[in-house]
């Protein structure tokens, strides 16, 4: 799973105004990211809103990603739910639109014993022969998925990798010994991304990467190569915007991508747009950025980290 390493963006779910998936501005999406160099992209997830979603649109979201990246990355297709039969489902539409592997999540708001997060898991595994992420993000499921489930679930070669999104830094040291060689430990917190690496992770589930894909790109070349000062130092840059986004997401994350010119902020029910004052904190830290002389010297010749972007839409 060479591929499933370094920055990984989780592509927001862009709407029009009257609401309807914006299919245009998601593919420009895609194609920003290919531009960037990003192995792989997450859609339906998280940042894509994946709760508000129909199945349908599920499925076009997916095959409009594939047909848009015709094979120049990975497609990660979420497909998680708090019902056993309605992720099978979703997974079963990830394989039809042509995903190249899921993202499923804990179960969420029903408080599994780790028993049944086992079984739920094993279930989806026995309805597909597709590669598939697990996602630990007990801030928003309540129950955790324990490093001894984790263990027992990568016996299984079709669990590939964990999108870790509990803040706990350590843990790829603690879970190295406990899985085969070639999974994948993966960060879903930008903030402590780094740190995450730094203690043996793979890369990052992120939504920073969707304003800065090259900056990171940086920031995970820096850490590889050793140069953990210059990491440190463009992670220093990073951490405003990756705070600002973190605090109501994905409205930040459209917002942001908004001011840069790539779509409209209009997120669904009952996420709402951002307040004027989380606004001008998004605006801000994404100005910091762009008036640091930063360049990609050896990904992309001396190109700004942030990628060439249309007029803005404001």
């Amino acid at each position: 799973m060479s591929w499933l390493t370094g920055y990984i963006p989780d592509l927001p779910t862009p709407f029009d105004e009257g609401g309807a998936i914006d299919l245009t501005a998601f593919a420009k999406l895609c194609e920003r990211q290919i531009a960037a160099g990003a192995s792989a992209i997450v859609v339906g997830e998280t940042a894509g809103e994946a709760s508000t979603l129909t199945p349908a649109e599920h499925g076009t979201l997916v095959r409009t990603a594939v047909e848009t990246t015709r094979g120049r990355l990975h497609v990660i297709a979420g497909a998680g739910s708090n019902s056993t039969s309605q992720a099978i489902e979703l997974t079963r539409r990830a394989i039809a639109a042509g995903a190249d592997a899921v993202l499923s999540v804990v179960p969420y708001y029903n408080k599994p014993m780790q028993t049944g997060i086992f079984r739920h898991f094993q279930a989806i595994a026995d309805s597909t022969d597709l590669p598939i992420i697990l996602h630990d993000i007990p801030g928003r499921t309540i129950r955790e998925l324990s490093d001894d489930t984790l263990a027992k679930l990568a016996e299984s070669g079709q669990f590939i990798g964990l999108r870790d999104g509990t803040g706990d830094i350590t843990r790829p040291l603690r879970l190295r010994p406990l899985l085969p060689s070639g999974f994948r430990l993966l960060s879903g917190d930008d903030a402590t991304a780094l740190a995450f690496l730094v203690h043996g992770g793979d890369g990052c589930i992120s939504m920073v990467s969707n304003i800065a894909p090259l900056l990171c790109r940086a920031i995970f070349a820096s850490c590889k190569q050793g140069r953990l000062p210059s990491a440190r130092y463009l992670q220093s840059r990073l951490a405003p915007l990756a705070t600002a986004l973190s605090k109501e997401s994905p409205a930040a994350l459209k917002y942001a991508l908004c001011l840069l010119g790539f779509m409209q902020p209009n997120t669904r029910l009952p996420i709402v747009e951002l307040a004027e004052t989380a606004k001008a904190e998004v605006a801000n830290a994404i100005a910091e950025i762009e008036d640091e002389d930063l360049a990609c010297r050896s990904e992309s010749r001396r190109a700004p980290y942030f990628n060439a972007a249309p007029a803005p839409m404001l």
